[in-house]
């Protein structure tokens, strides 16, 4: 475990934040910037700076490769946007998200809504990068087949020189989960055993010298193929999402990690207390599973602006009262010591890695918040 305490942020890739804003009528093309970024057009310049320049020797190639060359294409003209609307400002989000001082970049996984797709995104930040923890906050397995899977986490550990974290989640009862499961065609019932079972096939994968075979309850495979080498030994680590009691005995048990989102920090340390316990009823080491905490933030004037738009957050994202969401999430809006205090509490309690979702409604807010909980950073390390 590492102790000293990090701070990531959660990138908005769902389509309704860096398309035409959320439902509420926020849109970046109506009061948004007026021009990207410069942080956020970075990913429009990085095509050709990554783009070796053109040879500039005399040297001229046959004839006959001259007939054969495919001709040189023009890069069409990106698309006219309102401003912060092109998805490929979320690349520069996470470049300027690492110069500011933060520790990881996460994205969470679905099919529900219109997205950029979770492991494509950790794909674009891999070369743009080099310090923070690449992260997924949670992947939903079931939403993709498990042995191509491993190919792709290993590759994206390899790539990012060993900065890859995997959150897991099986899904929400409900209109956020059993579609999902419908849609890959993958049985609802048993879905806690699939997911583990799909994590120890990733594993056996990552450790594999050559051709093997997975047989489990669920899941079986004979004659996988020699499977692509991990960066680290083992593979990157696979944390759990989820707070009743068997996701916390299964976290405890499996997992190298914990990403809960209790409301309450007396919750989220009974919980960790009971983590730890089945880490050592199962002859693993406590204190070496990573505490973190999913938890959705937004700075304001005034604790009254702070809810109002946390209320507007709700309905736009979860259709749902913050009455209702603030029974289930942790989530703070507020001034800056408003804020630093009800994190202080989840830290007190044993978190040690913070995964902040910005709760604004578009890009352009979701920019402006990242540079200001910027500033909060040395004070929640200290």
């Amino acid at each position: 475990m590492n102790t000293r305490i990090q701070v990531g942020v959660l990138l908005p890739i769902g389509h309704a934040q860096w398309g035409e804003g959320l439902s509420d009528g926020s849109c970046l093309g109506r009061g948004g910037l007026a021009r990207p970024s410069a942080a956020l057009s970075s990913i429009a310049d990085a095509p050709r700076r990554l783009n070796p320049p053109p040879c500039s020797c005399t040297h001229q190639p046959p004839a006959h490769q001259h007939r054969n060359r495919v001709p040189d294409r023009k890069r069409p003209d990106p698309p006219d946007r309102p401003s912060g609307t092109d998805p490929r400002s979320l690349v520069g989000f996470g470049v300027r998200a690492e110069r500011l001082g933060y520790d990881s970049l996460w994205v969470n996984d679905s099919l529900i809504e219109p997205r950029i797709e979770a492991l494509t995104m950790l794909s674009a930040l891999t070369p743009v990068t080099s310090r923070v923890t690449l992260g997924t906050a949670a992947l939903m397995p079931v939403l993709r087949r498990p042995v191509q899977t491993a190919q792709t986490l290993a590759s994206l550990d390899l790539m990012s020189g060993g900065r890859l974290t995997v959150t897991v989640g099986a899904g929400f009862p409900g209109r956020l989960g059993r579609p999902l499961h419908d849609l890959s065609e993958v049985p609802w019932e048993r879905r806690f055993a699939r997911l583990d079972e799909t994590v120890a096939l990733w594993r056996q994968l990552w450790t594999a010298e050559g051709p093997t075979s997975f047989h489990g309850e669920l899941l079986r495979f004979d004659d996988i193929p020699r499977p692509t080498p991990v960066f680290r030994p083992g593979g990157p680590p696979v944390w759990l999402g989820g707070n009743t009691p068997a996701a916390r005995s299964r976290t405890g048990r499996l997992y190298d990690g914990w990403l809960p989102y209790p409301p309450d920090a007396a919750d989220y340390a009974t919980g960790l207390a009971d983590v730890r316990t089945a880490a050592a009823g199962a002859g693993r080491d406590p204190q070496a599973l990573d505490p973190a905490l999913f938890v959705s933030v937004l700075l304001a004037e005034t604790p009254a602006e702070g809810r109002r738009r946390l209320e507007a957050y709700s309905r736009a994202n979860y259709k749902m009262e913050l009455d209702q969401l603030e029974t289930i999430q942790a989530l703070t809006a507020g001034p800056p010591d408003h804020v630093v205090a009800y994190l202080r509490k989840f830290l007190d309690a044993g978190a040690r890695h913070l995964v902040i979702r910005i709760a604004a409604l578009d890009l352009a807010a979701q920019t402006e918040q990242l540079e200001r909980i910027a500033e909060l950073l040395p004070e929640l390390r200290g």
